[in-house]
């Protein structure tokens, strides 16, 4: 899993974090991990196949049943990183 270094983290938003952490039952580590996660990926945030299925939805031109296929269909690994060499 990558590791992130973040330098200058002014005192008082590392107190901030410590005492957020102590009041969840975790650690700061843990406590930063979840703050980046929320960050990252919020609830209710749309994703870019939800949103061209319900454009066509609206569009009349795609039925439940044929919306399901293809998220069947989806590939969902994850895609290999490219390479520079």
């Amino acid at each position: 899993m990558p590791s992130i270094t973040i330098r200058n983290v002014p005192s008082e938003v590392h107190r901030a974090i410590r005492v957020r952490a102590a009041m969840h039952g975790c650690s700061t580590e843990a406590e930063i991990r979840s703050i980046l996660e929320q960050a990252a990926k919020p609830e209710g945030r749309l994703k870019l196949g939800s949103l061209l299925t319900s454009i066509a939805r609206e569009a009349g031109g795609l039925t439940d049943s044929e919306a399901e296929g293809f998220n069947q269909l989806r590939d969902k690994t994850p895609a290999e990183p490219m390479g520079f060499e």
